[in-house]
């Protein structure tokens, strides 16, 4: 049976004259899903937008206003929403934020908001819209508290593959391996974690898979739910951090990329993902490891013995954060201010570039790999000055999230 197409409502300023309207048209179609612009008339749009508020010059952006304004009072009906404005304009930024903020304190309507260039591709759209209609189509999945049968859960990440068993609830078997071929990674620990359960493929009544290769391991395994990770990676995280009621923030610093969600009784609300550059990343975490001599699991443990304040340290790009790293070492700062500094930058720009777009509210959970380094949450707790939640397992929350998810599509007998 065709899943109904989810309509995307689109609030926007420029896309149309950078030549990125029709990406996002694009990306919508390859999920199922269709992009348009809520009609109003003169009236509404005035009465509109003096309603709100918020005094603006632009055209586009009063008119981005006035169809907020009309979504959130159900005179324009919509499955989701999709925000976009240019990275130049500052004035677009702040309107942008203000109505990612209303729509989602307002309505029930999941929201993302994205700056685009003009080198902005469908590629770089599709998982954000593919979540988009992932909540709009499985609201009701996505509510599900409590893993039952025998499932499991496959992460296909840039950096790492993970897998988990869970049975009733609970994870009984887990695999990691570092990503090199995706299906040699996959087999690899779904090898693991089924024999730390003590059980075989055969015993399994569902299976999910999510991440890059979500796709690929998919077909070769004959997945029953194959779903994009912001969904699936929220929902691993508040399970872990026993945080299902209420609001929540998620934190997921990956290894080349970054997501930052905002999470209500355990469904996504706004969010956000990607970067400037890998700079701001578990990459160049790896790359300072490497350059201090030490692996990566001991960075953590070096940066909570340094204070990193006076050791100037520039992450917005790999290259130049790479340069930072030398001339530090150079000048005779020591390893731990180094990885100290290395921790803070790092939390840093994801402060600045993604948590800027999502409301935070407290329990604040960060999750995946980066997770485990100690100095990179000390540094993110610091930079929000709140207490981070790391939830155990928290490395393997996209696998958790699938085997949960997947849970709901066992035969109830």
């Amino acid at each position: 049976m065709t899943e109904e197409t989810v309509r995307i409502a689109q609030l926007s300023c420029g896309p149309e004259y950078s030549g990125v309207q029709k990406e996002i048209y694009t990306a919508a179609e390859a999920v199922g899903a269709e992009v348009f612009f809520p009609d109003l008339s003169l009236s509404d749009i005035r009465r509109n937008f003096r309603d709100f508020g918020l005094d603006v010059k632009s055209g586009d952006l009063r008119l981005a206003i006035a169809r907020a304004v009309a979504l959130v009072e159900g005179s324009a009906e919509a499955d989701a929403v999709f925000i976009a404005s240019c990275f130049r304009c500052a004035e677009a930024a702040i309107v942008r934020n203000e109505l990612r903020r209303y729509i989602h304190e307002h309505s029930r309507l999941p929201v993302v908001s994205y700056s685009f260039t003009e080198r902005t591709t469908s590629g770089t759209l599709l998982t954000r819209m593919e979540a988009l209609t992932t909540i709009a189509r499985r609201r009701a999945l996505l509510a599900r508290e409590r893993q039952t049968g025998l499932t499991m859960g496959v992460d296909s990440g840039s950096s790492t593959t993970k897998a988990v068993i869970m049975q009733d609830n609970e994870i009984i078997g887990t695999g990691w391996r570092p990503t090199t071929e995706v299906l040699t990674s996959a087999d690899e620990v779904i090898t693991l974690a089924l024999k730390e359960a003590g059980v075989t493929r055969e015993d399994l009544d569902a299976v999910g898979t999510t991440g890059y290769g979500r796709f690929l391991i998919g077909e070769r395994i004959g997945a029953d739910l194959i779903q994009e990770e912001l969904t699936v990676n929220s929902k691993g995280a508040v399970f872990l951090a026993d945080c299902q009621h209420g609001p929540s923030t998620v934190i997921d610093i990956g290894g080349m990329d970054n997501k930052a969600i905002s999470v209500l009784d355990g469904i996504p609300g706004t969010f956000t993902m990607g970067g400037i550059c890998a700079g701001a990343s578990g990459r160049f975490l790896e790359m300072t490891a490497k350059r201090l001599g030490v692996d990566i699991t001991e960075l953590g443990p070096l940066a909570m013995k340094g204070m990193g304040e006076d050791v100037p340290m520039n992450s917005y790009c790999i290259v130049f954060g790479t340069q930072s790293l030398v001339n530090a070492l150079a000048e005779g700062h020591s390893k731990e201010n180094v990885a100290a500094a290395a921790c803070h930058s790092v939390a840093e720009q994801v402060f600045e570039q993604q948590l800027q777009e999502i409301d935070i509210k407290e329990p604040v959970v960060m999750v995946g790999g980066t997770s485990l380094i100690q100095g990179l949450v000390r540094a993110m707790g610091n930079l929000l000055q709140t207490e981070i939640v790391v939830p155990h397992h928290s490395q393997y929350i996209g696998s958790v999230g699938a085997a949960l998810l997947s849970s709901g599509f066992v035969e109830k007998s």
